[in-house]
């Protein structure tokens, strides 16, 4: 190629390039923080079926009525869904390459969500070691934190997965 190869991408023949999923085990340094972007605007759809799928079938978070009789004024979010949205904004940088999730630990729900708030997380890497049990991978420990758009804090949990130690050799084999 004659330009500059932007980050995140690799060639892959002449004059092509392809985006990369997933930072590399070498990149994914203790200490190191990453901004998700973009935040995530959440709908009535994302509750609706969140809660359906879940089969959880609380008033507070389907029937407008009720919620508005509540101390929140209105319909929440389900926790599981707002989980699942933020752990979901991370997979891009952090574990696109994930062999497996190991655990999620110390979930925490500080702060209400609602139908049109808009979330942001951000993740640090706690720990980095080579997998004793899964030859050719490392486990990674991050602590995700999300908040919405007036930066109250919604809820924060740890994550451990297994990721290739090698990811370029994991890409070529995949085609990814």
């Amino acid at each position: 190629m004659s330009t500059a190869l932007p980050h995140g991408y690799r060639v892959i023949g002449i004059e092509r390039i392809r985006e990369s999923v997933g930072l590399s085990y070498g990149e994914l340094a203790p200490g190191l923080v990453i901004e998700h972007r973009p935040g995530r605007t959440v709908t009535e759809l994302d509750s609706l079926l969140g809660a359906a799928l879940s089969g959880n079938v609380a008033p507070i978070h389907s029937d407008a009525h009720y919620s508005s009789q509540t101390k929140w004024g209105r319909i929440l979010v389900c926790s599981g869904v707002t989980l699942n949205l933020v752990a979901g904004m991370t997979v891009r940088s952090i574990s696109g390459l994930t062999t497996a999730n190991l655990a999620v630990d110390r979930v925490r729900f500080t702060a209400p969500v609602h139908i049109g708030d808009t979330l942001y997380a951000e993740t640090k890497v706690l720990t980095r070691r080579a997998s004793e049990n899964s030859p050719g991978h490392g486990v990674i420990t991050c602590h995700t934190t999300a908040h919405n758009q007036e930066d109250t804090t919604v809820m924060a949990f740890n994550r451990t997965f297994l990721v290739p130690l090698d990811a370029d050799a994991v890409r070529d084999a995949t085609n990814y």
